[in-house]
């Protein structure tokens, strides 16, 4: 499973942040891991400069061999909490999704 991240040009996408997403997302994933082919996943500081409350939006999108993607949004205060969220509705939104394929 390959993850590839994107941030805009408010949120600085150093070594350490690829890292820390990079294990969140994988961790979360895990269990797909041998279904998954790709995660994208896209950070943004929705408000730059002027702050507020939810303004860092983490959006995810998977890659399922032979499915169309799988894409969910969180909004949290801060990156970390919204990757964390991202990644377990995902989580969810994959499980519902591949239980359907092996229920036929």
């Amino acid at each position: 499973m390959k993850i590839q991240i994107n941030t805009d040009k408010n949120i600085g996408g150093d070594e350490r942040l690829a890292e820390y997403v990079e294990g969140i997302v994988a961790g979360e994933l895990d269990r797909f891991a041998d279904q998954i082919t790709r995660v994208e996943v896209h950070l943004a500081d929705e408000n730059a400069h002027k702050g507020g409350q939810n303004d860092k939006r983490c959006m995810l999108e998977a890659r399922v061999a032979g499915r169309k993607p799988t894409a969910v949004t969180h909004h949290a205060d801060t990156v970390a909490e919204a990757v964390a969220g991202a990644s377990e509705k995902l989580a969810r939104a994959l499980h519902r999704e591949l239980a359907k394929l092996d229920a036929r």
